[in-house]
């Protein structure tokens, strides 16, 4: 086994909510397993996403860089075919890249016509998969109920025993009635049934047995694998035994007031009319949904401690950097709104472990950390893992590494502010709102007590995180914080002006060259 580089193992659930966590002080939900890393490595308690939906954030979390700079601002939004991911940094160290789960990005066709790129050659699949070897791709989420028959989850589902050329819908994600009818997944009504699909063939078991696939098959060559599940993302169903794990008596009380609901924030209160908004807003539908949910994150749980004694009997846990993080939240009724997608901490607030197996790392085990983190960290994160130096590439990079914080070296300073962005251009509040496409723009920057929410055309929103830390009172229009308030606006302003857009020349470049045009023999201004 290698001990030269590091295997990276960089896990993300689909839609956790950083507070779905029993380390993370949920006092009923079992997850040991995830419990177990947090006490092997650092806990970041303060990490935010990027922009709260799963294309555009992970885009960041792939590119290092915001939306506002790599520009998939939304779902199925392209990411534009120059734009250079983890893949492209970690390969040339020697590293296999490969994807095994979700990611969510759209190729760049019209960009890989222009320059002539074929997406069925080998550089061709990297563009068109976010530059991941794509080992195993699944986004599930197939809303037509169509999926590709060839899917390979879909095989290997009829290879098990079950019928349709879509047991992805038909089986994985649907529930059988008394008449055994399939009952679809897609409607919350059915989410305390089990679904019709054994758990061992689930998609959790499934996506976890091809990592260890990949594991067996990479050998000794060092690997970074992105493995990405799609659960506890909707469709809310999971298999036996996890659909009845939890009952009511788990649920918490909603984070919302009746104020929030009567006195609106303009662009809140479009969204609180969608439809899954409206009926997260019901107790009915709350009490049905969320013990499912955490029943999923337990799933996830054991099967990653089923990965972790994988990787302990194959030799490599004591060689391998663990990450395990979230795209992005759950609204789950907080706020009378579903989904995701706006700035409150459910939403746009991830959990971020990162077990270091260095010696390096050995006084930060089992810490909790209240530094601002960000997406984008990752990137960078493990290119300096892999031997590579991320200073070097601040051109591009947007993020910051983790590992001197993982290490306990004093890093002063660290970031001052934490940012994230929405584009809701495709959703139904714009409408309601009157916006066109482009002036349906939000963004959140939060120094870790104060969080401002900027909107384009809408007044501004301020919270005081330490008194008020499930976000009940809107502070923008007191007097007394207007200091607070323009302090945030001015940093936010900042941010804007500092994004990374000359990433084809490096400010090492740019430093060498600085003042030689007359030692080049550009004579100009001379007499």
């Amino acid at each position: 086994m290698r001990k030269d580089k590091p295997n990276i193992l960089f896990i993300m659930a689909d839609q956790l909510r950083a507070d779905y966590l029993a380390c993370n002080g949920h006092p009923t939900i079992r997850t040991p397993n995830i419990d177990a890393l947090a006490s092997q490595g650092v806990n970041f308690t303060r990490a935010y996403c990027q922009a709260p939906v799963c294309g555009p954030s992970r885009m960041s979390f792939y590119t290092g860089r915001y939306a506002i700079s790599h520009g998939a601002s939304y779902n199925n939004v392209p990411l534009r075919v120059d734009e250079r991911t983890l893949g492209d940094h970690l390969r040339p160290a020697g590293y296999r890249v490969a994807l095994v789960g979700k990611t969510h990005m759209r190729r760049d066709i019209e960009g890989m016509a222009r320059l002539g790129i074929d997406p069925d050659t080998s550089r061709g699949v990297l563009v068109s998969q976010c530059g991941f070897e794509p080992f195993e791709r699944d986004d599930g989420l197939h809303p037509d109920q169509s999926a590709d028959p060839d899917l390979p989850y879909n095989r290997y589902l009829r290879e098990q025993g079950y019928e349709g050329d879509n047991p992805w819908h038909s089986a994985a994600n649907s529930a059988q009635g008394e008449n055994g009818e399939p009952l679809s997944g897609w409607y919350m009504r059915h989410a305390h049934l089990p679904a019709r699909v054994r758990e061992e063939h689930s998609e959790t078991a499934y996506t976890t047995h091809r990592a260890m696939d990949f594991i067996d098959e990479a050998g000794d060559t060092p690997w970074c694998l992105h493995l990405s599940y799609i659960k506890p993302h909707w469709p809310y169903l999971a298999p036996a035994p996890y659909h009845n794990m939890y009952g009511i008596q788990d649920i918490l009380p909603a984070a919302r007031s009746d104020l929030e609901r009567e006195r609106p924030h303009p662009v809140l209160g479009a969204f609180m009319q969608h439809p899954e908004s409206r009926e997260f807003s019901r107790d009915e539908v709350r009490e049905r949904v969320i013990p499912t949910y955490m029943g999923l994150i337990t799933q996830l749980d054991d099967h990653i401690g089923r990965l972790m004694t994988f990787l302990e009997t194959r030799g490599q846990l004591d060689n391998t950097l663990i990450v395990l993080t979230s795209d992005h939240g759950d609204y789950l009724g907080d706020h009378w709104l579903g989904e995701k997608e706006m700035f409150h901490e459910p939403s746009v607030r991830i959990p971020m472990i990162v077990v270091d197996p260095r010696r390096e790392a050995d006084s930060t085990r089992g810490s909790r950390s209240e530094q601002l983190v960000e997406a984008i960290d990752l990137v960078p994160t493990f290119v300096d893992a892999a031997g590579g130096d991320s200073r070097a590439l601040d051109h591009v990079l947007e993020g910051r590494s983790l590992l001197p914080l993982v290490s306990g070296s004093k890093v002063e300073p660290w970031r001052r502010y934490a940012f994230s962005e929405a584009d809701y251009a495709w959703r139904p509040a714009r409408k309601e709102l009157g916006l066109a496409p482009d002036e349906a723009r939000a963004f959140m920057v939060t120094d870790g007590r104060w969080k401002s929410v900027h909107y384009q055309h809408h007044r501004p929103q301020l919270f005081d995180l330490a008194t008020d830390p499930q976000e009940l009172t809107d502070l923008a229009g007191e007097s007394c914080h207007a200091e607070t308030l323009e302090r945030l606006e001015k940093a936010l302003q900042g941010w804007a002006l500092e994004r990374r857009h000359r990433i084809t020349v490096s400010n090492q470049r740019v430093s060498e060259a600085t003042g030689s045009a007359h030692k080049r023999g550009y004579l100009f201004g001379v007499w």
